[in-house]
């Protein structure tokens, strides 16, 4: 490793400029890499929802659509703007009165429940429906070429609507993200460090990890916005602790080496490098575990964090050490006195009380238990944005001229017949909830002949193996009512048609809700499972495993229970990742102590005395971590509109502290109760430790 490290202090202009250089692919990958603002994307692709939505774009050519509501405009203006609309390219087709009827026939001609659903008492609606998906490029441009059309009285609902005014909103606030997040982290570090200078180094050389990451996503074709969003903030947090790792290395090699500073690197660079390997496989672990969701955003979150801490620790032993040794007379010359001091009565304080704070613990963790399995969750995707954001004002006045909630969509056999549809469309009607189902028939009449049905509403909702038909109802999308309405219209569905689908926004969130209970499990158990069996490997201990999981698991039910207390509900997404993603990036805090409490027990010393230094020399670097971690998201959390961004940011950053806490304040206890229990099960204590070390 020594050898690694001369080798890096010997190319240090070399390695600095190639890390600038690669800088200009990094850029435009970035730059050129697809982003997906449409979360249902990530659903399984072999659920029955998904399949359905291909084939609605296979055979109908029909992706996304929209409900565009106009307040207060005479027919005839309407008719003008639909004709308008019809000419925006994407923009498959446009359903309203005039698709059905002449304007002159007077519309009190329609049966009243297509009336209603076209009709209220100072509005009217029509359907759009779009060539492309819910999330292409191509229908989020036609979204806003459509506003353009349309006057202040207008308003455009619907999921693709959501997108747009998402991907809007994101574009405008992720570059103020890196900027707040650094901000902070330069107070955090300017409070810590001891020169001025070596913060920006730190941001600047994590700066270049973060570019190689976001640039290499290009090869994965496309990323998530929340992953767009999180990643470089996470990865500032994260990876900050191997920056402090080789600047702290530094000063103690400069102490041994005083007249040679390369030779200090290269020492340094060989012992921060077996740290911080050790220290991001945990990191790495929580990541991993990401990426057995079968809801697939988990995987490209966690690909793409997986990429973004290996970048982070090639950059903290290349790039860093590099910057350091080019700028160490600025360093030197930036240099202060450490602003935070030692607090040496603290680690004296809890071991005095350790017998309490045991039991604090115990009396914290279950009731933190039951409140974080009790938090409330939502999966209505336009809850996470600005109640005063187009589409969401939009929604808001369907639900309020029309009554309307989702709309779904089935899928029937072409075979099936009139009569068999015209009972399976009353059966449904019956069911709570639902106004109409509406398809050709119904629209028209029984009474119309084939040959007077226009071909263009023929096409929309009937080809040769299909026939189309739309449920509107009165719940919202994701509410317990919406579910159990879309389960008993499965239930009809399949009685009828075994090979129907129903399909569209409510379905597929229903789908979700389930997937993502599942995921939930799942990801908790692999990241735990992981984590588990790296400490087991690195303190050939089965004791202590179990013991340092407990802590920072209890620390995660404090910190997903304190929304219970709150009344506060989060977004879906929040409760899956943010259990694995605060146990691989704060158990470094309990392992860092435990290392040091092994070594001071295996020499000899007495467990209290052990626990001590261990606690002593522990409590700065583990504050350290967390207030930077802390920085990097909390701002971010206080200031995102998007609430799926700043609910996960501002847990991070809690998890952060209340992480801290558990391990500064708890973990002692529990190395001190549980001692003997500890030297009995660790291989490294039994095979180092003096016998009476055990004492």
């Amino acid at each position: 490793m020594v050898g690694f490290g001369r080798k890096i202090v010997r190319f240090r202009i070399p390695i600095f400029i190639v890390s600038l250089l690669l800088l200009i692919p990094s850029v435009y990958g970035y730059i050129h890499t697809k982003v997906n603002y449409d979360v249902l994307y990530y659903l399984p692709g072999e659920i029955e929802t998904m399949q359905g939505q291909d084939i609605l774009v296979d055979q109908f050519g029909t992706g996304a659509y929209s409900m565009f509501i106009c307040e207060g405009m005479e027919n005839k203006d309407v008719a003008k703007l639909k004709e308008q609309i019809e000419q925006v390219e994407q923009v498959e087709k446009v359903v309203w009165y005039d698709s059905i009827l002449d304007l002159s026939v007077p519309m009190d001609i329609l049966p009243e429940k297509i009336r209603d659903v076209f009709n209220s008492e100072n509005a009217t609606m029509m359907f759009i429906i779009f060539q492309t998906t819910t999330s292409a490029d191509e229908t989020m441009d036609a979204i806003e070429e459509i506003r353009s059309l349309a006057g202040k009285q207008c308003f455009l609902s619907g999921m693709s609507a959501i997108v747009t005014d998402t991907k809007n909103l994101a574009e405008s606030e992720v570059a103020i993200y890196v900027i707040i997040a650094v901000l902070l982290s330069v107070v955090v570090l300017s409070l810590t460090m001891e020169s001025y200078l070596i913060p920006f180094l730190f941001l600047f050389s994590i700066g270049i990890a973060i570019l190689y990451n976001m640039g290499t996503n290009f090869l994965k074709g496309e990323i998530s916005y929340i992953t767009k969003a999180l990643s470089a903030v996470l990865q500032l947090g994260v990876t900050m602790d191997y920056s402090i790792f080789l600047w702290h290395s530094y000063q103690e090699k400069r102490l041994e080496y005083p007249d040679d500073r390369k030779e200090s690197m290269a020492q340094a660079i060989a012992a921060t490098l077996k740290s911080v390997v050790g220290s991001s496989v945990t990191t790495v672990a929580g990541f991993i575990a990401l990426c057995f969701m079968s809801f697939t955003l988990g995987l490209d979150l966690g690909v793409v964090m997986t990429k973004g801490v290996i970048f982070g620790v090639i950059c903290c032993v290349t790039v860093l050490p590099s910057m350091i040794l080019i700028f160490d007379k600025w360093l030197e010359k930036t240099r202060h006195r450490q602003i935070i001091p030692h607090f040496p009565k603290v680690s004296e304080f809890i071991l005095k009380h350790y017998k309490l704070l045991a039991v604090v613990f115990l009396v914290l963790f279950v009731p933190a238990v039951y409140c974080q399995s009790h938090t409330a969750v939502y999966y209505n995707l336009d809850r996470t944005l600005p109640r005063d954001l187009d589409s969401i004002v939009a929604n808001e006045k369907l639900a309020d001229h029309f009554n309307m909630g989702a709309v779904h969509m089935l899928l029937l056999d072409s075979d099936l017949s009139t009569k068999q549809v015209s009972d399976m469309s009353k059966e449904m009607e019956a069911v709570d909830g639902v106004k109409a189902v509406l398809g050709l028939k119904s629209i028209i009449g029984p009474a119309v002949p084939d040959s007077m049905i226009p071909s263009s509403l023929k096409d929309i909702l009937s080809n040769e193996n299909y026939q189309l038909m739309l449920v509107s109802n009165e719940y919202a999308t994701a509410s317990d009512e919406v579910n159990e309405q879309i389960a008993q219209l499965n239930s009809i569905l399949k009685r009828y048609d075994p090979e129907g689908m129903l399909v569209g926004e409510a379905p597929c969130t229903k789908d979700l809700i389930e997937i993502t209970n599942k995921d939930f499990k799942v990801v908790s158990a692999v990241s735990i499972l992981a984590v588990f069996f790296i400490i087991v490997f690195v303190f050939k201990s089965i004791s202590l495993p179990f013991l340092l999981v407990i802590v920072i698991e209890g620390a995660i039910f404090v910190n997903m229970g304190i929304p219970y207390l709150t009344g506060t509900e989060l977004p879906f997404i929040a409760s899956i990742v943010i259990g694995t993603i605060q146990l691989g990036a704060t158990v470094d805090y309990a392992i860092l102590m435990t290392s040091r409490y092994e070594m001071e027990r295996s020499s000899g010393k007495s467990k209290k005395e052990a626990v001590l230094i261990a606690h002593q020399t522990s409590m700065r670097p583990v504050m350290v971590s967390a207030f930077s971690f802390f920085a990097a998201t909390f701002g971010v959390g206080i200031y995102s509109k998007i609430d799926m961004i700043s609910a996960l940011c501002l847990l991070m950053a809690r998890g952060a502290i209340i992480s801290m806490l558990a391990v500064l304040i708890f973990l002692p206890a529990v190395f001190i109760v549980f001692d003997p229990w500890i030297i009995k099960t660790s291989k490294n204590f039994r095979r180092k430790a003096p016998d009476g070390g055990h004492e």
